[in-house]
């Protein structure tokens, strides 16, 4: 009887080991690859709001409807840096999107 149990403890924790080592690849098959990267940059003197915020990180579409209307009104921008212009756009926001923004004048 004590040779069933203590055979029953052993059958488990190796259930427990296998189980506990499998864990880790069985979550980082759960876990998305990071898809917020654009294939192609945008420009932010022709692309509509709608592009604008689905495209850049931290720009909503009340923030990227306010960068068309600066564009609008003040012509197109020279460079990414004049971003800033832009109320609500600051230095931080423009250094996280400048892989995924850029400006062309013609």
């Amino acid at each position: 009887m004590k040779l069933k149990h203590k055979l029953k403890l052993c059958l488990n924790s190796v259930l427990v080991c296998m189980a506990l080592a499998v864990l880790p690849v069985a979550y980082a098959a759960d876990t998305p690859a990071d898809t917020t990267i654009p294939l192609e940059k945008i420009d932010i003197n022709s692309a509509d709001a709608v592009t604008i915020a689905q495209v850049m990180d931290g720009v909503g579409m009340v923030k990227a409807k306010e960068i068309v209307a600066h564009r609008e009104l003040n012509g197109k921008f020279q460079s990414i840096d004049q971003l800033m212009e832009v109320s609500g756009i600051g230095l931080a926001t423009i250094e996280k999107n400048r892989n995924r923004i850029m400006v062309i004048t013609n």
